[in-house]
C-alpha cells in the first residue's frame, strides 16, 4: 500500500500530529457487509409487490371505473382525441429523450471546457434571482415577497464574496469528476436503469396505497361505494408510516446504488486508470456488481436512516393536513427532523464514497471518511462545495435548450395538432423542458457523485492522482494552493 505524504500540513507540527490519527483506506476483501439490512429491504419489496398484486389491482380498477364514470357524466365528447394526443406526446417524449441522451455527453464535454465560467455564472445567477424576486414583489405590491427577495439577494452577495476565491478549486473538482465520467460513460446507464426502476416502484407503491385505502374503514358507515361514489376512508397512521418508509427507503436505495457505483468506478480510474478507460470498462461493471451484491446491505443501512426521518416528516405533514395534531408542535417537530435529515444525508454522501471505493461497511466507512476530513482540515472545503449550484444551472440551461427543441417539433410535425393553437407552443416547450430536465439530471447526478469521490480521493491519495493523471492533479494542486498556501 502506498503511504506517500499527504498534501496537507506538510510543514507544520500540527500536520505531523494529525497524521498519526488517520489511517489510509485499504481495499477490503470481497465479503457481504451489513447483510441484515439488505435482507429486510428485499423482504419489504416482496411484501409490497404481494400487497399490490392482491389488493392493488382491484383498487386501481375500482378507481379507474369511478374516473371513467365521472368523465362520461361530465362530458359528452369521445375519448378518441385524447388517446391520439397521448400517442403523439409519447412520440415527442421518445424523440426528445433520445436527443437529450445523445446531447448529454456533449453537454459534459462543454461543461468541462467552460467550467470556470459556469461556476461564476451559478453564483451570479443566485444573486440576480434574489434581486429579480425582490423587484417583482415590490412591483406587484407584495411587501413580504419583496423583503424575502431582498434578504436572499443580500445573502447571495455575501456568499459570493466569501467563496469567490475558491472558484478555481471548484472548477478543478468539476473538471476532474467530468473527466472520470467521460472515460467511463457507461456508468450513466446505471443511473437510467435505476431511474426507470424508481418509476416502476412508484407505480407499485401507488397500487398498494390504493389497496390500503379501499380496505380501510369508512368514515360514514352508511356510505355505499359504487361506480358513482367513493366513500371517504380513515387510513391508520401506522399503515401510512410503513407506506412512507417503504417509498422513501426504496427511492434512497436506488439513488445510492448509483452513487456507490460511480464512486467505485472513479476509484478505479484514480488508482488503476488502464482498467477504467472505456464506455463499459471493467471498472464500471465490477463497481455496479459490487453495489448490488457485497455493498448492498451497507447501502440499505444508510438509506434506511434517511428514509426513517423522511417517513416521520411525511407523517407529521399528514397529521397537520388532517388537523390531527397541534400545528405549532408539528412545525417544530418537522424543523427538528429536517435538520437531522440534512445531517444524515450529508454523512451518507461521503460514507458511500468510501463504500464504493474500498468496500467498507457503512459504519466503518462513515467513521473513516469523517476522520479523514477532520484530520486533513477540509471541513471548510466541503462546506463551500460550489459544484452542486453549477450543476443545477447547467440542468436549467440544458432543459431550456430541449424546450426550444420542443418548439421546433411543434412547428415541423403534426404531433401537437390535437391541442388548441394558443396552447400548442407552451405545451411543446414545457413537455420537452421536463423530459430534457429528467435526462439531464440523471447524467449530472453521476457527475456530482464523481466530483464527491474526487474530493475524497484528493485528500486521501494525492500521490496516485499525480502519477496517473498529472495534468488534472497539477490543476487541483495549484487551485488548492491558491486558497491555502500554508497547508501545502
Amino acid at each position: 500500500m502506498i503511504n506517500d505524504p499527504p498534501l496537507l500540513y506538510q510543514s507544520t507540527e500540527e500536520g505531523r500530529a494529525r497524521e498519526s490519527t488517520w489511517t489510509k483506506g485499504e481495499k477490503q476483501p470481497s465479503a457481504w457487509k451489513d447483510v441484515i439490512f439488505g435482507i429486510v429491504f428485499l423482504a419489504q419489496l416482496g411484501a409490497m409487490c404481494g400487497v399490490a398484486a392482491v389488493y392493488g389491482v382491484q383498487a386501481i380498477d375500482k378507481l379507474q371505473e369511478y374516473i371513467n364514470k365521472a368523465g362520461d357524466t361530465s362530458s359528452s365528447t369521445t375519448t378518441t382525441g385524447s388517446i391520439d394526443e397521448y400517442d403523439d406526446l409519447g412520440k415527442v417524449a421518445t424523440v426528445v429523450g433520445v436527443v437529450a441522451l445523445l446531447a448529454s455527453g456533449l453537454m459534459v464535454m462543454v461543461m468541462m471546457k467552460l467550467a470556470s465560467i459556469l461556476v461564476k455564472l451559478s453564483l451570479l445567477f443566485s444573486v440576480v434571482s434574489g434581486l429579480a424576486v425582490s423587484a417583482l414583489g415590490f412591483a406587484v405590491g407584495n411587501l413580504i415577497v419583496g423583503i424575502i427577495g431582498l434578504v436572499s439577494f443580500a445573502l447571495s452577495v455575501c456568499y459570493a464574496f466569501c467563496v469567490w476565491s475558491r472558484i478555481p478549486f471548484a472548477t478543478a473538482n468539476l473538471v476532474t469528476g467530468s473527466s472520470a465520467v467521460l472515460s467511463n460513460i457507461g456508468v450513466t446507464f446505471s443511473g437510467y436503469f435505476f431511474s426507470l426502476a424508481g418509476i416502476a416502484w412508484s407505480v407499485v407503491w401507488t397500487m398498494v396505497l390504493a389497496g390500503v385505502y379501499f380496505k380501510s374503514p369508512q368514515l360514514d358507515a352508511n356510505c355505499v361505494s359504487d361506480a358513482d361514489t367513493l366513500c371517504a376512508r380513515q387510513i391508520n397512521y401506522g399503515y401510512m408510516f410503513l407506506l412512507f418508509l417503504s417509498l422513501y427507503w426504496t427511492q434512497q436505495v436506488f439513488q445510492n446504488v448509483v452513487h456507490v457505483s460511480v464512486a467505485g468506478t472513479v476509484g478505479t480510474w484514480w488508482f488503476v486508470p488502464e482498467e477504467a478507460n472505456s464506455c463499459c470498462s471493467s471498472a464500471v461493471t465490477s463497481s455496479v456488481c459490487r453495489s448490488c451484491t457485497y455493498s448492498f446491505g451497507s447501502i440499505c443501512m444508510g438509506s434506511f436512516l434517511v428514509a426513517l426521518i423522511k417517513a416521520l416528516r411525511a407523517l407529521a405533514q399528514q397529521a397537520r393536513n388532517n388537523d390531527d395534531a397541534n400545528a405549532i408542535l408539528v412545525c417544530v417537530v418537522d424543523c427538528i427532523l429536517s435538520c437531522i435529515e440534512g445531517i444524515i444525508e450529508y454523512f451518507n454522501k461521503w460514507a458511500f464514497v468510501y463504500i464504493g471505493v474500498y468496500g467498507y461497511g457503512y459504519m466503518e466507512a462513515g467513521k473513516n471518511v469523517i476522520t479523514l476530513f477532520k484530520d486533513r482540515g477540509w471541513e471548510i472545503i466541503i462546506a463551500d462545495n460550489l459544484v452542486d449550484n453549477t450543476l443545477s444551472l447547467v440542468s436549467l440551461l440544458f432543459a431550456a435548450l430541449m424546450g426550444c427543441f420542443g418548439l421546433v417539433l411543434e412547428s415541423t410535425t403534426p404531433w401537437f395538432e390535437g391541442f388548441e393553437e394558443k396552447l400548442a407552443k407552451p405545451i411543446a416547450f414545457l413537455f420537452a423542458f421536463v423530459v430534457g430536465a429528467v435526462v439531464c439530471n440523471i447524467v449530472l447526478s453521476v457527475v456530482s457523485s464523481a466530483v464527491d469521490t474526487a474530493i475524497v480521493l484528493f485528500a486521501e491519495a494525492p500521490a496516485e492522482f499525480e502519477s496517473n493523471h498529472p495534468k488534472l492533479s497539477a490543476k487541483m494542486r495549484a487551485a488548492y494552493m491558491a486558497i491555502y498556501p500554508e497547508l501545502l
